[in-house]
């Protein structure tokens, strides 16, 4: 397998800081299953390029590899196109051998790193389903020009057909970092297949290395659904992570509604989960809170928003999930986290159905989406943790509302709008709920909905704002 990254930035050779590997040295890299070898074919002030060779030793891809299929025709474990094409194999050898470029880090050039420069890449053999059309479709979108051309099996024999290979070019200008990401995710993605056994931690390291551009890809599904090898519940995990809302998998178009052919006359949609914790954000910041506990606070949405506004000296995040606390303490650049806390955002592992006397004296708490994924026979301790022990002068909750369920397509009466959850309630069960908890806790509720309302079945998210009565009459 062959890989090739030129440049005409000039200096040319200064790609040689970038990649960390020197122009005029040819070097050699274990990977585990070959080796990788770095040298450069050219290099000089107006081109450079640097070009990486995989040599796949065929029989450490086999032996003490629990991944090989047993079932597999012995000589198919030793005679196979993994030697040769762009795999898992590349995307190994990226990171072991051009990690600290991957990373962006560059001592010598560091504002060359953040700087888009021209770059051609070329891959000498990428598998892919159909006729190749894919290939343009996954990288198109992150502003490469792509020439793709389909390998022949064999020119001797034309008869034979072609393959399902394809040698691939990629031109634009990109940062090298972000150049290096799109290849060591999408080249198994248009493989299909990985070498290792995908689990957990494979969910964390596309949303790594995809951040920034994955989010809004329009082949988003289609590239963690292959990347994790079509796990569905690891494609879900993954693309609730990406994909904003736990809603938007249903909410395709609510039923009846119609698209204008003038797509330029048609206002655009926002999604549900922006208008939720824009509704959010504005109670909070209208309450003039200066402390607020995110209760359920997942990877950290609305702390990273309530973040930017300086009323707030105390921002704190509150999740049963560990590994949820792992991405909110990246996505919140808390480095060192668990070890190391910031004074004014902090992330604590906790459940909420236990008192902690550590998210008591809050100005406010919000629930956002959290209650529906509680069994019903827990709400009343959950109801005593947060109303009676913690008990913010401000408690905004949000649910959705079942009524609403019938107007998208995808959904039958009865349906919930994500499998974790245990409950979804109607505006009526929701406000009887809501109007007890405040009664017996001293509080006062007022109602909103959020989201487009329909006649006869309201807003798709439905927010209670709980205030404590004694602070209400002090105003």
């Amino acid at each position: 397998m062959l890989l090739t990254i030129s440049t005409t930035y000039q200096p040319a050779t200064d790609l040689g800081f970038l990649l960390y590997k020197h122009p005029q040295r040819a070097q050699s890299f274990d990977i585990g299953s070959g080796k990788a070898h770095v040298f450069y074919p050219e290099a000089n002030e107006e081109k450079c390029t640097a070009a990486m060779v995989l040599e796949m030793d065929p029989v450490k891809l086999v032996r003490g590899n629990e991944n090989v299929r047993h079932e597999a025709w012995t000589l198919e474990q030793y005679v196979n196109d993994r030697p040769y094409v762009a795999s898992s194999f590349l995307s190994v050898a990226l990171r072991e051998v051009f990690g600290t470029a991957m990373g962006g880090t560059c001592k010598d050039r560091p504002q060359l790193a953040e700087t888009a420069i021209p770059l051609e890449v070329h891959l000498s053999a990428v598998p892919c389903p159909g006729d190749g059309e894919l290939i343009g479709e996954l990288f198109e979108p992150l502003g490469y020009e792509v020439e793709v051309e389909r390998i022949t099996l064999d020119s001797e024999f034309r008869e034979w057909g072609e393959s399902s290979y394809f040698a691939v070019t990629l031109r634009g200008e990109q940062r090298l970092t972000d150049m290096l990401s799109h290849v060591y995710v999408l080249a198994p993605v248009l493989d299909g297949d990985k070498h290792y056994w995908v689990g957990d931690d494979e969910v964390d390291k596309l949303l790594r290395h995809g951040e920034g551009w994955l989010e809004e890809h329009p082949r988003q599904e289609t590239i963690t659904r292959r990347y994790l090898k079509y796990q569905r519940s690891l494609a879900e995990e993954a693309l609730e992570e990406l994909g904003d809302d736990e809603d938007e998998a249903a909410e395709v178009a609510p039923s009846g509604s119609e698209e204008s052919d003038e797509g330029d006359d048609v206002e655009e949609r926002v999604p549900l989960n922006k208008q939720r914790m824009d509704a959010v954000e504005g109670v909070l910041v209208n309450s003039r809170s200066r402390s607020v506990l995110d209760l359920g606070c997942g990877e950290g949405k609305l702390m990273k928003r309530l973040r930017r506004h300086k009323q707030f000296e105390k921002i704190v995040g509150v999740d049963v999930s560990f590994r949820s606390l792992e991405r909110a303490a990246r996505k919140l650049g808390l480095v060192g986290w668990p070890d190391f806390q910031e004074a004014r955002v902090v992330l604590y592992q906790g459940s909420l159905l236990f008192r902690d006397r550590r998210l008591e004296g809050f100005d406010a708490a919000a629930l956002v989406e959290v209650i529906e994924h509680l069994d019903p026979p827990k709400l009343a301790t959950l109801e005593e943790t947060v109303f009676e022990h913690a008990r913010p002068r401000l408690v905004v909750v949000t649910t959705p509302n079942r009524e609403f369920n019938t107007q998208y397509e995808n959904m039958s009466a009865g349906d919930m709008r994500h499998r974790d959850h245990r409950f979804e309630w109607s505006r009526e069960e929701f406000a009887g709920w809501a109007d007890r908890v405040a009664d017996e806790n001293g509080y006062k509720v007022a109602y909103r909905g959020i989201g487009e309302k329909v006649d006869g079945v309201g807003t798709p998210t439905q927010m209670a704002v709980f205030q404590r009565v004694e602070e209400e009459d002090n105003e």
